[in-house]
């Protein structure tokens, strides 16, 4: 077993090393290695544990949030949406920082996903940085970690991908999610105009109450998106799928009877992208599965867990433990693709020295929201630079200072525990939550 399980990390490194699509090498990995493990015989269930696991219900909502995040690229809603947040803040020296922290937040309540924050805003907010005197390094490194706030945020589609590994509640993970999201927003904003004041960014305009009731004039439907998905969801009214379905009708809603800014050419072009996007997606998930069975068959977690265990039993060690481990995880696997492998592994683990699995859902997302920032993988990084045309190096280095501010709201919120309890225990206490939710 230790012969085959080592083909198996040597081949999954070496196929990622080729360039082999992530979700092929798992798939092809584990299903040699059943073959090899448990005979020709086995391989017919392959195709069904596949199956089976990626028709869960409550993954329904991904396909949904990220055709929903499409819809809003494809109309007007994240144009208004930057506007309220430069009538906000543009008068502040550095401003259109923090107007995409701000933005980012606001499209990361209705998306979801970080890519998709960073593909509408930076396509808006990067090249006007860049006409105002920002390098275009650092309008790529704010645009990048801004987005990465998606993965914490509610309605994160790792969390969701977590919750459905890990058996836990959606939308507890969502509550837990909420109040490092805006610490780690405002960590941003902070270090955005400690930049401004070092390298004397302009101020944008001075502030007017007539431009920014004509902003919240405009952008009013498009703030309702994130108040109907996560009321309805927090409310207790809808599951996380079914806001999920909500947000999908609201953003068409929005965008096609409101504004009317949504043509047929551009909802067709939003609904091919997203259903690349979720191919991608669950095709991870189902390979997920198929890897997921042979290491609890092999009893992988269990090995895990009591080597760990032979050396400490302390929470807050096998955390700090865990946390080098997804930082470095982080670096060279795609946050899907890192909650799909790691957590059967280490979930054993985590319940037997105590920690609870909403907290260890925070810290592991946190940690892969870094991980989006940190080369040679980095996706959100990538894709902002691709749209700045900077080096991902030279934007890396730009980026050192969010970074850290993503690291502190990590630590804070991996030895604070309460910062994730708190916020679901006052929500929902011992209460039963809506079915599937």
């Amino acid at each position: 077993m230790s012969g085959t399980l080592g083909f198996m990390f040597v081949g999954l490194f070496a196929m990622v090393l080729l360039n082999v699509p992530i979700a092929v090498a798992l798939a092809v990995v584990a299903t040699v290695a059943i073959w090899l493990s448990q005979g020709a015989s086995m391989l017919p269930n392959a195709a069904l544990v596949m199956y089976e696991g990626a028709t869960s219900f409550p993954l329904l909502a991904i396909p949904l949030f990220i055709l929903a995040g499409g819809i809003m690229n494809s109309s007007s809603i994240s144009r208004r949406l930057v506007n309220l947040a430069s009538a906000i803040l543009g008068f502040i020296r550095g401003g259109l920082a923090m107007v995409t922290v701000g933005a980012s937040m606001f499209f990361a309540e209705i998306s979801g996903s970080a890519v998709a924050g960073v593909a509408a805003l930076g396509t808006l907010l990067i090249p006007a940085m860049k006409a105002k005197g920002y390098s275009k390094e650092f309008a790529a490194a704010v645009s990048s970690s801004s987005a990465s706030l998606a993965i914490i945020l509610p309605p994160s589609i790792p969390m969701i991908l977590y919750a459905v590994m890990a058996q836990v509640s959606v939308v507890k993970m969502f509550i837990a999610g909420l109040l490092p999201g805006l610490l780690g927003g405002a960590g941003l904003a902070i270090a955005s105009y400690f930049y401004a004041r070092k390298y004397n960014f302009p101020v944008e305009q001075r502030f007017s109450l007539s431009r920014l009731g004509t902003a919240f004039r405009e952008s009013l439907w498009a703030l309702m998106l994130p108040v109907i998905i996560l009321g309805g969801i927090f409310g207790g009214f809808v599951t996380a799928t079914e806001g999920a379905a909500v947000a999908v009708v609201a953003a068409l809603f929005i965008s096609t009877v409101i504004y009317r800014e949504l043509s047929f050419r551009e909802l067709y072009k939003a609904l091919v992208d997203s259903a690349l996007q979720t191919a991608v997606v669950m095709l991870l998930v189902a390979a997920s599965a198929l890897i997921g069975v042979f290491l609890t068959e092999a009893q992988v977690p269990q090995v895990l867990a009591k080597s760990i265990l032979t050396y400490t039993t302390n929470p807050y060690m096998v955390l700090l433990l865990l946390n080098i481990f997804f930082l470095i995880i982080g670096m060279f696997l795609h946050s899907a693709a890192a909650i799909i492998l790691t957590v059967p592994i280490v979930l054993p683990l985590i319940q037997q020295v105590g920690i609870d699995p909403v907290h260890f859902g925070l810290v592991l997302t946190l940690n892969l929201a870094i991980g989006q920032q940190t080369p040679p993988v980095a996706s959100v990084l990538i894709a902002a630079c691709a749209i700045a045309k900077a080096d991902i190096w030279e934007t890396t280095k730009a980026n050192v200072g969010y970074i850290v501010v993503l690291l502190t709201v990590l630590m804070i919120c991996t030895y604070v525990p309460w910062l994730a309890l708190a916020p679901t225990n006052w929500f929902y206490g011992d209460a039963a939550l809506p079915a599937g939710g």
